[in-house]
């Protein structure tokens, strides 16, 4: 769980909240929490995780026959 902690000399509140904003992000926190709003059928959850790996294979072979 990302977490803040100030020095003594630190009392930048603006500071503190951007290297939080920086950890919840490289965390994966909000997309973790978008991607549990709603339940997801099991077979839903396949179908989009083959589309991205279909979509990612695509794209990696326009890059690879344009260069």
């Amino acid at each position: 769980m990302p977490g803040v902690y100030l020095d003594d000399n630190e009392y930048n509140f603006d500071i503190a909240l951007r290297r939080f904003k920086k950890q919840v992000e490289k965390a994966g926190v909000l997309s973790e929490m978008k991607k549990r709003q709603h339940f997801e059928k099991p077979s839903v959850m396949r179908k989009k995780k083959k589309a991205a790996a279909r979509k990612r294979l695509l794209k990696k072979m326009r890059k690879a026959n344009m260069g």
